[in-house]
């Protein structure tokens, strides 16, 4: 498939596909006049950049991921190492870090929209609606369980 339809059907721009190209992250083989062309694989492999980014992640990171993982699932390909599983320790810890943080001011925003609201509002209240609302991400210690941030 060319760029475009690439970038039609994972919403990605075609800026952004040539930006995964230029940093390693994506690959395309060319027609004989320089078109790039993709294989129907490279739209899971785009998806997969775009949670990695949406995570926070850098290219560079990214990049060093990517072998690692299946595109389809993101789960560990047979290539994942002792050191990749460090890194993304780190990268895990910094998200759940970057997840609390958003969990306090969430919580510091329902207080004052509550505090504005007053207790006779028509509107009714995000916090009753939603009240301890929290992410749940994954435990350190099991894996995978889900755990309240």
């Amino acid at each position: 498939m060319r760029i475009g339809e690439l970038a039609d059907q994972t919403g990605v721009s075609t800026r952004s596909l040539r930006y995964y190209e230029e940093q390693g992250l994506l690959q395309s083989d060319r027609t004989s006049g320089g078109q790039r062309e993709y294989t129907g694989a490279a739209v899971h492999r785009v998806r997969r950049i775009q949670d990695l980014f949406a995570a926070g992640m850098h290219s560079a990171t990214i990049k060093r991921l990517l072998p690692c993982t299946r595109d389809v699932d993101g789960g560990p390909s047979e290539i994942a190492d002792a050191q990749l599983a460090a890194d993304l320790t780190h990268e895990r810890d910094r998200i759940r870090a970057q997840i609390g943080a958003l969990n306090t001011s969430l919580v510091a925003l329902e207080r004052v929209i509550d505090t504005a609201m007053g207790p006779n509002s028509d509107v009714g209240s995000i916090s009753g609606a939603h009240a301890g609302s929290q992410v749940e991400v994954p435990s350190e210690e099991s894996g995978s369980a889900p755990q309240s941030v």
